[in-house]
């Protein structure tokens, strides 16, 4: 046991001296290496020992199996077995020397220690590799048994020893013996082992040291020590989305994407079937590029491909093979198979046709549209044999057909189509990008309309942008570096993007890209500078009134305080109401913060809005703002007084009566804009002159008892009373002053009734008159007009009852006094000596009306005799007298 241990300690010491010289260490390879661990007894036969093994990976397996074959077969008994030692070495295809005696010299193997436990099947040849994970965080060397391992799992052990080492090649120090990390590794099935080994990023280049202690049945198996810098075995993963697709030219693109984080130039190994009626072709081919054109592509061939990388420059270790992917070309070929393009732009498809086993001459193909349209031969171009192009012109955008959001191309021989086709999308990208500035200047919001692109399923828009330093350009241009600007879809179908803060003086140049899988296109660029686009706030502390005594709608107005531009103010005005009929009114003067328009009625509740914009015209109109309303006051002292009439009670035998003036509201066009109450003047030869405030009553009584009384009635207003009134004298004399000769009241309809008269000569000034008429069957109130002195007659409307009686007076007025009426108590009938007088107006009326009305009433008696006559004719259904007669015609003839 005490000789045991020495040998173990021995054995450390000699590793350690070992490892000192780095040139002696194994360099672990990119590819496979073996570790074998043999006898080490010089007597032993080693000619079994694998030194002729040829290159490749593929036949070692079966020297191996030689070898262990011969080793299984030497006949030496397990007892032998559990005292003997071994001798450990690593190789390879590439570097066939393994030691094979431990006798001390340069490159001599290890000798494990050995247990009690013997081997029932001997069993010491392992398949190793290492690699760094493409992460470059974890170092992996894994090992598997040459032939089915002696070993069950239970008893098998790996450990990996390693230390991290920032020696140079030159340098004689050695890692002391306490420095070495210890990593268990994983044992799975069959033998297999698996070491992880921490590697730090910033030390990729730094060398690491390692070996392996291998324990199963008892027996040690130590490995020599190994070398490895972990930068020069990484393992990239497999290529990521392998893609196949017929180009624009028909040759057969295989493409890729380079797997993630890996830090060098990558290589990579294609290979591929090509599987046609023809032939099957297999090709394997080196690249640099991460994609390979295979041309001479046939329609109705299938191709297999798949593709690995590694390392471009140095060592390094090949990935594993992505997934195969498959690709089957249809009878007819298409390339581009989908196109997607702007509007005004020139597109060109070709095509290749198989019918059968025969390819089609493409001198015989013709091109469809949707299979209802017909392409001209003059767009046509005969690219080879068998490769036939069409050209689209000015293509004009898609419109939609049902699900179909593009038009459908077909490549046909003469009349006969294929059912597959190409397909065209033409978008409109003449998106318009409207943006503005607030009022603050503080940001830029900018508008775009997706209604240009809904036809497009599958796509998304993004806005770009790239911010210049100063003002845009004259022809702006879509820049290679630019940014993407979030936006929003709104309500009414707008984008919406926000810029904030902003430059106001830089130029922004935007443009609308349309991502779809097809392929992406960019609307026309445009250029905006906040400053030229900005959307003031609207006018501040805006006020309106209709000013006394000039009558004008005045509006005054505080301008915002940004922008620092002169400004031009827009009004608008209208009466208020539920629908406001607005008027604009113009204020180009910039330092202006007042204006004054004329308007028709003074006496009206006005509503009154500003908004501005920049005077040179750049930039937005400001919103509305919140609308002004004008107080209704007095403007001026009312136009005239009111129009009134009297009524006298009273004993007409006595001179003495008691007088009633009445007279209507003045309207607010008179009265400028309201009336606050009335006053009533009085002139007599004897009392002389007094007032008489009646407040906001429309009547005043008084006595007349003087010969001659003049009265007046003034409308007074804030301001004052008015100017033009109208005067009324009440004269004994004058009201037996008899004018008219005769009077006549021809009623037209129920709502109007003629009234005309006859005057006679007379000496005194006429001013007016006056036509009262009332209900005499009713107790209602005199109806007045007042009707210039020229009128001969005059149209009453009114509401009026044939079968009632009324009463019509005619007063001529005078300015000396009120004449003798003319009245008369019902309508005048037509056939009286004043029928003339009424003339046709009255008759023609009369007689169309009668007409009419007779008309009407033979019209209802005619039906009601055909059905009196129906209702006593008997049914021929049940009366055999009555069948066979024509009853209808009968009726007919009523």
């Amino acid at each position: 046991m005490i000789c045991q241990t020495f040998y173990v300690a021995l054995l450390h010491c000699e590793f350690l001296y070992a490892i000192a010289a780095l040139n002696l260490a194994y360099p672990v390879t990119p590819w496979r290496f073996k570790l074998s661990c043999l006898p080490s007894n010089k007597t032993d036969d080693y000619s079994f020992l694998p030194t002729g093994i040829s290159n490749t990976s593929n036949s070692s397996g079966e020297n191996e199996a030689v070898v262990e074959a011969r080793f299984n077969s030497s006949g030496a008994d397990s007892a032998n077995l559990s005292e003997a030692a071994f001798h450990c070495c690593f190789w390879s295809e590439q570097d066939k020397n393994c030691p094979a005696h431990g006798d001390g010299t340069e490159g001599e193997g290890f000798v494990p220690t050995v247990g009690s436990s013997v081997f029932q099947r001997p069993g010491v040849n392992w398949n190793i590799q290492c690699w760094v994970k493409v992460d470059l965080k974890l170092l992996i060397c894994s090992g598997q048994p040459l032939l089915q391992s002696p070993f069950t799992n239970s008893d098998l052990r790996v450990h990996l020893f390693y230390v991290l080492s920032e020696v140079v090649e030159d340098s004689h120090l050695a890692p002391q013996e306490g420095s070495f990390e210890i990593v268990q590794c994983n044992c799975s099935f069959e033998g297999r082992w698996e070491c992880r080994v921490p590697t730090p990023a910033a030390q990729l280049s730094s060398t690491l040291l390692m070996y392996l202690k291998i324990t199963a049945a008892g027996v040690t198996f130590q490995s020599p020590p190994m070398s490895v810098q972990p930068v020069n075995v990484v393992k990239p993963d497999p290529p990521l989305d392998l893609h196949m697709e017929i180009t624009e030219d028909g040759n057969l693109n295989i493409s890729w994407h380079s797997p993630a984080l890996v830090p060098f130039p990558l290589q990579y190994q294609v290979k591929y079937s090509e599987n046609s009626t023809a032939a099957l072709r297999e090709v394997d081919e080196m690249v640099s590029a991460t994609a390979l054109l295979v041309d001479n592509v046939l329609p109705g061939s299938s191709y297999e491909a798949q593709v690995r990388v590694k390392r471009l420059d140095g060592p390094g270790v090949w990935s594993d093979w992505s997934a195969p992917r498959v690709f089957t070309t249809q009878d007819v070929i298409y390339f581009p198979p989908k196109v997607l393009t702007s509007a005004g732009s020139n597109v060109s498809f070709h095509c290749i046709y198989k019918n059968g086993n025969t390819i089609v001459s493409s001198k015989e193909i013709v091109w469809w549209v949707n299979l209802a349209e017909e392409i001209p031969p003059s767009q046509y171009d005969v690219v080879s044999d068998h490769v036939s192009k069409v050209t689209f012109l000015n293509l004009k955008a898609t419109k939609p057909r049902d699900e179909f959001t593009y038009d459908a191309v077909y490549c046909c021989q003469e009349h006969q189509c294929h059912h597959r086709y190409a397909e065209l999308y033409v978008v409109d990208v003449n998106i318009n990008i409207s943006c503005e500035t607030d009022g603050h200047l503080t940001k830029m919001t900018c508008r775009w309309s997706a209604n240009p692109m809904q036809s497009l399923v599958g796509s998304s828009w993004q806005l770009r942008y790239h911010r210049s330093t100063l003002y845009c350009s004259d022809s702006p241009s879509i820049y290679p570096v630019s940014a993407p600007k979030d936006c929003h879809l709104q309500r009414d179908g707008f984008y919406e993007c926000i810029f904030q803060p902003i430059f106001l003086l830089s130029g922004y140049t935007m443009w609308i890209r349309i991502n779809h899988p097809l392929g992406s296109l960019d609307s026309p660029p445009t250029c905006v500078l906040p400053d030229s686009v900005v959307k003031p706030l609207p006018p501040s502390s805006v006020k309106a009134e209709i000013t006394a005594n000039i009558g004008l709608l005045k509006i005054s107005w505080e301008k915002p305080v940004f922008p620092e531009n002169k400004l031009q103010f827009q009004i608008r005005y209208g009466l208020s109401g539920k629908e406001i009929q607005w008027k604009k009114h113009e204020v180009d003067d910039a330092k202006s913060k007042s204006a004054s328009v004329p308007v028709q009625d003074l006496c009206a509740v006005y509503a009154v809005q500003m908004r501005c914009r920049r005077l040179d015209g750049m930039g937005y109109w400001s919103n509305w703002s919140s609308p002004a309303y004008t107080a209704v006051t007095d403007v001026k002292v009312p136009v005239r007084g009111p129009e009134f009439w009297r009524r006298i009670n009273g004993d007409v035998t006595k001179r003495e009566r008691n007088i009633t003036l009445l007279w209507r509201p003045l309207m607010k066009n008179d009265s400028l804009c309201s009336v606050r109450r009335y006053v009533v003047k009085h002139w007599t030869s004897h009392n002389g002159t007094w007032s008489e405030d009646a407040g906001n009553q429309t009547q005043l009584t008084f006595l007349w008892m003087e010969q001659a009384h003049t009265v007046t009635v003034l409308a007074i207003n804030s301001i004052g009373a008015s100017l033009e009134n109208f005067n009324l004298t009440f004269s004994w004399p004058m009201s037996e002053v008899n004018i008219v000769q005769s009077l006549g009241a021809y009623p037209l309809n129920s709502s109007c009734v003629i009234l005309s008269w006859i005057l006679s000569a007379s000496d005194y000034s006429l001013m007016y008159f006056i036509i009262e008429w009332k209900n005499l069957d009713e107790d209602d109130e005199i109806k007045w007009l007042r009707i210039p002195s020229n009128v001969k007659k005059y149209y009453i409307h009114d509401y009026f009852i044939p079968i009632e009686k009324y009463q019509f007076s005619l007063y001529p007025v005078f300015s000396e006094g009120v004449g003798k009426p003319k009245v008369i108590n019902g309508f005048t009938k037509v056939d009286e000596k004043h029928q003339n007088d009424a003339g046709l107006y009255v008759i023609v009326p009369i007689i169309i009306s009668s007409s009419v009305l007779l008309l009407g009433t033979l019209l209802i008696s005619h039906q009601r005799m055909k059905k009196l006559f129906w209702e006593d004719v008997p049914n021929p259904k049940n009366c055999s007298w009555a069948q066979g007669l024509n009853f209808q015609k009968r009726a007919d003839i009523l």
